[in-house]
């Protein structure tokens, strides 16, 4: 019985070392705010949203040789980043058996201030 007292107390500070180690938790609410959702200047992000803005617009296989992304990548960062996390609007146009995609409206490209999720009391 002693020995079984005897590991059970070993397993319990082991248990405890191991979680003294690990990185707390976050909290959801802990995330830095996020006020200018615009891309750095020289990122590749801003420059494929300067070849969005143009009037001529951009195609995939423009942004793919300004960025050296590939093809989903970008297709990706139009879906989720253009689309979803900067909240603009995007029109793709077919020239030409290509698709072209560009920027619609003036005010889309001004940067959006986050906007919370939760509702008013």
């Amino acid at each position: 019985m002693k020995r079984i007292q005897d590991a059970e107390h070993q397993y319990n500070e082991e248990d405890q070392r191991r979680l003294d180690h690990q990185k707390p938790n976050k909290k959801p609410g802990a995330r830095k705010d996020v006020t200018d959702r615009t891309a750095r200047a020289g990122s590749k992000q801003a420059a494929v949203l300067v070849q969005l803005s143009e009037p001529n617009g951009a195609t995939i296989a423009a942004i793919m040789k300004a960025t050296g992304w590939q093809q989903h990548s970008v297709r990706g960062f139009l879906a989720g980043v253009a689309r979803k996390k900067l909240k603009l609007k995007l029109n793709s146009d077919g020239v030409d058996g290509t698709r072209v995609y560009r920027i619609v409206g003036a005010d889309s490209a001004k940067p959006i201030g986050r906007q919370s999720k939760r509702l008013a009391a």
